[in-house]
């Protein structure tokens, strides 16, 4: 129990990993739903191919924007991307590191899908079945009167009636199946092979100096969106005690209101650390004026002057006059 809370903590804290383990389900459920999907060939020469290339292409690109949207990474490189310079200035190689780790993660769950269709063979048969010599095999139906084209788009149908044998059926539809595995094992190696190599060889003409700089600094931009975030639902909640108590207050003293017959905490009950929360930040227009200068001049990537800034005691309220003592 301690070990899952330990793994459910540490994706919690971990925005790549969560994005890791979204994809992850994503690809799991792209093969759930291949497995579950009941794939009904035409059987028509004209809706075999585009059919097929239809179930083909378009659940890969859903599931590829899928990707992209529940991806933090998406969010965090669009704001990178699009904010003002301000007081800080803009790392292409920071919005470049971004995006490719955003699309490698999104195009998991479309590959996926691919090769499991590929590997399966059944989309591969009613695309191109068409396609096969029927020379090739024995016990063609050529008493059927029909055009040899119709006739091979009826392969993948295993309740047409004109395949009385059905050797010819299963011949045909092993042959194009293999072409399919052929194809999706070719796929997996080529991927295999070129991530191995980019893996080898990208570390001997790229400066690793850099590279540690732009993870660190991407890295720094999500902790530092989430701790923004934070902040501002802990100053909002603050804020909005602040005027709820003001408003009751206000109401208990009102001379045509009666007293309420509950007690309700005064301003004098809030503690220090309360009060600190709201950085003096206490009106409306201020605070949409901070807000606008984050987003128009973030501040500059140098904490080197809160060394020197004044601290609140918490004994006597005031800037460093314990400091003496």
């Amino acid at each position: 129990m301690e070990r899952a809370k330990l793994v459910l903590q540490y994706f919690q804290s971990n925005s790549e990993s969560i994005s890791n383990g979204i994809c992850i389900i994503l690809a799991m459920v792209s093969v759930k739903l291949y497995t579950s999907f009941d794939f009904n060939c035409p059987c028509l020469p004209q809706y075999n191919r585009l059919y097929s290339m239809g179930v083909m292409v378009v659940p890969p690109i859903i599931f590829f924007f899928l990707g992209v949207l529940v991806n933090r990474h998406t969010g965090v490189m669009m704001d990178e991307w699009l904010r003002p310079e301000g007081t800080r200035s803009k790392n292409p190689a920071i919005v470049k590191y971004l995006f490719s780790a955003m699309l490698q993660r999104a195009m998991l769950a479309p590959m996926v899908w691919i090769l499991v269709s590929l590997l399966d063979g059944k989309i591969f048969i009613c695309a191109f079945s068409v396609s096969v010599d029927p020379d090739l095999f024995t016990g063609f139906p050529n008493n059927t009167g029909m055009d040899i084209i119709k006739i091979m788009a009826k392969v993948p149908c295993r309740e047409e009636g004109i395949f009385n044998n059905s050797a010819f059926r299963k011949a045909v539809s092993r042959y194009v199946r293999c072409y399919s595995q052929a194809v999706g094992w070719s796929i997996i190696l080529f991927f295999i092979v070129l991530g191995s190599l980019a893996r080898l060889i990208k570390p001997c003409f790229d400066d690793h100096a850099v590279i540690l700089q732009t993870r660190y600094w991407s890295n720094y931009l999500d902790v530092e969106q989430k701790l923004f975030d934070e902040t501002c639902v802990l100053h909002a909640r603050d804020f909005a005690r602040k005027c709820v108590v003001q408003f009751f207050e206000e109401m208990r003293e009102a001379p045509l209101l009666d007293r309420p017959h509950f007690s309700v905490s005064t301003q004098n009950d809030w503690d220090l650390e309360d009060e600190d929360r709201l950085h003096g930040v206490t009106r409306q227009e201020q605070m949409d004026k901070l807000l606008n200068k984050w987003y128009y001049s973030k501040p500059e990537l140098d904490v080197s002057r809160m060394a020197y800034r004044p601290q609140l005691c918490s004994v006597c309220s005031k800037k460093n006059l314990c400091s003496d003592v």
